[in-house]
């Protein structure tokens, strides 16, 4: 099964992501992974708080996928599965394709910030000519409709 990765991050952007995603996944037979990276300065402490830190990190992630989550299986019938990592993002990217041979298309949301599509996408571009596997930037202000037209 040819499955979709989303990152999952607090961005505004990352709901037309998921949408995209799961709306593709549905209409094309496919799955969805949802990949949430923790980044490593988050816990440079000692190493008893920096344990709590990563435990409490996990958990908001859960609860925000959550809600993804039940999105996908209510309106999309897809079963997504999460995956959490740690580490610099476009790293851990790169190992989660390559770790996992199902991963067709990485879908990705942009911002409409006037500073750019945001920094992940501004990462992942200067690497673009070389990724093993195609990417859909999906615009943070598209609307549902829209989303709903073109997938």
């Amino acid at each position: 099964m040819r499955k979709f990765l989303v990152v999952l991050d607090d961005s505004r952007e990352c709901l037309n992501a998921m949408r995209f995603a799961a709306m593709r996944a549905a209409k094309s037979g496919g799955g969805v992974e949802v990949l949430a990276i923790i980044p490593p300065e988050e816990f440079n402490h000692w190493i008893g708080i920096g344990d709590i830190m990563r435990e409490e990190a996990r958990e908001r992630i859960e609860v925000h996928y959550e809600v993804f989550a039940k999105w996908m299986r209510d309106r999309q019938g897809i079963e997504p599965e999460l995956v959490i990592r740690e580490g610099k993002a476009v790293t851990e990217i790169m190992a989660q394709i390559e770790e996992d041979k199902e991963i067709g298309l990485l879908v990705l949301g942009a911002s409409s910030d006037k500073k750019g599509p945001g920094p992940l996408i501004t990462q992942l571009m200067k690497s673009v000519a070389n990724f093993p596997i195609p990417i859909t930037i999906v615009p943070g202000e598209m609307s549902k409709e829209r989303l709903e037209a073109i997938t």
